[in-house]
């Protein structure tokens, strides 16, 4: 097989990107609040979190869409290639405090191609068996 027909499987249209899961752990949430300011207690106060009606506290949405967009990046070798990227917040991903937290589970698929050399990928994002962003989907350019 030619890389020319290499890449052109790897992006075909029922292409299955690399499965990845990611750890989440309270001190990514105390590492993730400092670089994007979002000190709200629901990232890091359990009591606060369960007294608002939370199951413990709770991960950005922010960062669990961007370590879902890992594997796009990942996959397609170059941050850039990824034009359009979109989720909808379905669940929240509940970070215990265990030592051991959370984990987040991406499963991604060329769903569809599209003008200009460039295809939709649909991802699967799930944390303790359940689909925590609903409707995630990207469009990549290419190589």
């Amino acid at each position: 097989m030619t890389e020319t027909e290499a890449v052109a499987a790897r992006f075909a249209v029922g292409a299955v990107l690399p499965a990845a899961s990611f750890p989440i752990t309270r001190k990514d949430l105390v590492r993730y609040a400092g670089a994007s300011g979002d000190f709200n207690d629901i990232h890091w106060n359990g009591r606060f979190a369960v007294e608002v009606g939370l199951p413990d506290v709770i991960a950005h949405g922010m960062y669990t869409m961007a370590v879902a967009g890992r594997v796009l990046t990942d996959w397609v070798g170059d941050p850039a290639a990824v034009q359009e990227y979109y989720v909808r917040f379905s669940r929240p991903v509940a970070v215990p405090d265990d030592g051991v937290g959370a984990l987040v589970e991406v499963t991604g698929k060329v769903t569809k191609a599209l003008e200009g050399g460039r295809v939709q990928v649909d991802l699967t994002v799930l944390s303790a068996g359940q689909k925590v962003l609903g409707k995630a989907s990207a469009v990549v350019r290419v190589p």
